[in-house]
């Protein structure tokens, strides 16, 4: 018998023609005409899911991508690329785009970062500087701008220059006196309560996603974690003013860490103008992650250390390519911002300093102490922030962001003025506390060297003992650092842009330079004992508290990150000398291994898959024997993001996994485009469709969708490789079987949970830390 002339022969679903005998048993909504109205023996009737289906293969907002997935995407695009750019001209042209399509978005990103960078650091120190008075010969100079025509030659009248006039000078006509002060002192307070009051109202109303540092959120990203709208174009325009209103108000934060999220806006931006990265998740961290190098090259002005942090402290994926793109962006980060100038000193930060004074073994001592307050300042800040962000959520400052703006940067204000250490811009501060002292250096902490007549004073004994002019300086930093260690606590969180590195830094700095004099003037009256005798003659420069100050600020910069390597290379390009590297990289090895944790239990992945003895069966989907209407139930009554295909219920094996999103999609996209899909319609994940009744609607292939390949492991991989390879593959979920059945699922919350529980924690509460 012919089995084209049986009419009961059910279609297998393996072409594209429907035989003509089964047309008439599936009912008129199979029919295909070719124009005149009868059925036509070359009609196909065309299978809408092999095509892509719109949205499959997308992600919904706050989910996890699939990297795997994303990188055969990549490599399927790549594959039709090779194999067309041989036919034509235009296809090899596009093929070279593609090819250097990588190398013009990071120098995009690169040309963006430096000059936005460098827009924000003219503005921020014209605001800043705007809080004391205004340039009356060009308002757009800040004080040192202003007075670079002056011709005063002295220190006392260099920055006094007629130029420059403060706000009393200019209201009441007078620059001394007890009311000159205290109208200088109610403007200082205003300009900080209106910078800081108008940058909370736009992040408020324009781009909540602007406050903060952002580098939390950019590593969560980089991981492969989608959070919509936080690099996007409102973010990066507020973020950028926001960031400088924050900074002139005088808030305890710093511009470093926002820098890096700023950078990753313009990556995130400029990937849209290349499907390449437009369109693969996992192609577009790759630009991310050289925007953040380039984020930190400008905050720093260490392109090296900018691509080390990207590599230790941010990326999850991080392929060689990646790595020369990185250095590519810091370097055209770093080259536009040195164009630029912003701080006028041919650098490309403000704080740049050499040491010319060698250190000595002894004073590993003293810089092992900083390393010590450093780790106790991070461990205290990270459990107080903790805890003042917990006690927020219960009070009204939670309610009311704004007010809890206004009121900190109220305080910070009003006690901040009559220090001048703490009235100051906090970068400046860092640049006055690391600056080794010499004959041309005007600042209070520098006063005891010129004690002597004349320019003997460096010449014949630079160790100079501290007096007056030095013990003065000395309270103020004191009560500088207990200042700053408080409000920083507060600060850190507010709906602002904020950053933690240079308040960090600020603090290890007047630490370490408090440090620095007591041992030089130690060393000074105390040079006979034998710690000092061998090495610091009489009268020799054997100190240097500027090289204690950077030791002190990396210190406690390392506290509160995780960085380490990174920091030393950051620190190595701030200095200029591999002679004060040493240090930093023996306190920076030291935390290393104090702080570091690995995953040791012996543990199976049987005994952390789900579901457990007393949790509900595994929700899955067989490949050939559910409904239209059973899919959709399974898919409201469950709120997993994917769901395993299995042969069917009674075998338990393993067929692949269908994510929940796709399978939403394409059945949208069915009913949409094709006719006959009811809720009775059979559902089939297999390649030919199962033997149906010859009256049972159309059936629904969902083939396309199916990932055949999921990551399996079996119930007896210990848990120390499974743990291992979701830190390297970047896996959400991953399948347990025995002998090709499906015993379960481990996702990454499981893992977390597993880790807090061998940890004596609650396995709940590490999901909301």
């Amino acid at each position: 018998m012919d089995p084209a002339a049986d009419p009961y022969l059910p279609y297998d679903g393996g072409g594209d023609t429907i035989p003509l005998q089964e047309i008439p048993k599936r009912g008129s909504n199979y029919v295909m005409t070719n124009g005149g109205g009868a059925p036509s023996t070359t009609t196909h009737l065309l299978d809408f899911l092999e095509e892509p289906i719109p949205g499959v293969g997308t992600y919904d907002d706050f989910h996890t991508i699939d990297w795997v997935r994303e990188k055969c995407k990549d490599r399927e695009r790549h594959r039709k690329i090779n194999s067309k750019k041989k036919e034509s001209a235009w296809e090899f042209t596009k093929s070279l785009y593609d090819a250097w399509s990588g190398w013009l978005v990071v120098t995009l990103t690169g040309l963006a970062s430096g000059a936005l960078a460098g827009l924000i650091d003219i503005a921020a120190d014209w605001l800043n500087d705007l809080k004391e008075g205004v340039c009356l010969s060009a308002m757009w100079f800040n004080h040192e701008q202003c007075c670079w025509t002056s011709n005063e030659t002295t220190f006392a009248e260099r920055d006094k220059c007629p130029q420059w006039k403060s706000w009393a000078e200019l209201i009441l006509g007078q620059a001394e006196g007890p009311g000159s002060y205290i109208m200088n002192y109610f403007m200082y307070i205003y300009w900080a309560l209106s910078f800081a009051f108008l940058a909370v109202c736009l992040v408020k109303v324009f781009a909540p996603y602007a406050c903060g540092s952002g580098i939390p959120e950019i590593k969560t990203i980089l991981s492969g974690f989608i959070i919509r709208g936080y690099l996007g174009k409102w973010t990066l325009m507020i973020k950028t003013v926001t960031l400088v209103l924050a900074v002139a108000s005088g808030l305890s934060l710093g511009k470093e860490g926002p820098l890096v999220h700023v950078a990753c806006c313009c990556g995130n931006i400029f990937s849209y103008l290349f499907p390449k990265y437009s369109k693969n998740e996992a192609k577009k961290r790759e630009v991310l992650s050289a925007a953040s190098a380039a984020g930190v090259s400008v905050a720093f002005g260490a392109p090296i250390g900018g691509v080390l942090f990207s590599l230790e402290e941010v990326s999850y994926y991080f392929p060689l390519k990646t790595l020369w793109r990185s250095f590519f962006a810091a370097l055209v980060a770093a080259f536009v911002l040195r164009s630029i100038n912003p701080f006028g000193n041919s650098r490309l930060v403000l704080f740049y300093v050499e040491y010319h004074t060698p250190w000595y073994l002894f004073e590993l001592i003293p810089f092992i102490l900083l390393g010590v307050f450093g780790g106790l300042w991070g461990a205290f800040f990270i459990r107080a922030n903790i805890a003042w962000c917990r006690r927020r959520k219960s009070t009204r400052f939670g309610k009311y962001p704004v007010l809890e703006v206004i009121l900190v940067a109220a305080v910070t204000a009003v006690v901040a003025f009559p220090n001048p250490y703490t009235r100051q811009n906090t970068s400046e501060l860092i640049k006055e506390l690391f600056t080794d002292c010499g004959p041309l250096e005007s600042s209070q902490l520098c006063q005891y060297r010129s004690q002597m007549n004349g320019s003997k004073a460096f010449t014949d004994n630079p160790n100079r003992p501290a007096g007056p002019d030095v013990y003065a300086p000395m309270w103020q930093l004191c009560l500088a650092l207990v200042f700053k260690i408080i409000m920083t606590i507060f600060t850190f969180g507010l709906k602002v842009p904020s950053g933690l590195f240079i308040p960090s830094m600020a603090i290890g700095a007047i630490a370490g330079r408090i440090v620095g004099i007591a041992v030089e003037q130690l060393a000074y009256y105390h040079h006979d004992w034998f710690v000092f005798r061998e090495w610091c003659e009489v009268g020799a420069d054997c100190i240097t508290p500027g090289l204690y100050a950077m030791v002190g600020a990396a210190a406690c910069l390392g506290g509160v990150t995780p960085m380490t390597v990174s920091l030393v290379g950051i620190v190595f390009e701030l200095t200029g000398g591999p002679e004060d590297i040493v240090p930093l990289m023996g306190r920076v090895m030291t935390s290393k291994w104090v702080a570091t944790k690995e995953f040791t239990h012996v543990t199976l992945a049987r005994e952390v898959m789900r579901p457990r003895r007393s949790d509900p069966p595994l929700a899955v989907l067989t490949q050939d024997d559910l409904t239209v209407d059973e899919l959709q139930s399974t898919i409201n009554e469950t709120s997993y993001n994917g769901f395993p295909v299995i042969v069917s219920k009674e075998s338990q094996r393993l067929v692949g996994f269908a994510l929940r999103r796709d399978i939403t999609i394409a059945i949208e996209n069915a009913r949409r485009k094709q006719e006959g899909i009811m809720l009775n319609s059979r559902v089939y994940f297999t390649q030919h469709a199962p033997t149906l009744p010859a009256d049972s609607p159309r059936p629904l292939k969902l083939r396309s969708i199916l990932d055949m390949s999921p990551f399996t492991v079996t119930d007896h991989t210990p848990m120390e490789i499974v743990v291992d390879i979701f830190r390297k593959m970047g896996l959400r979920q991953c399948l347990v079987t025995h002998n090709g059945r499906l015993l379960g699922i481990i996702t990454k919350k499981d893992i977390l949970r597993h880790m807090a529980q061998m940890a004596n924690l609650d396995p709940e509460s590490i999901m909301f830390n």
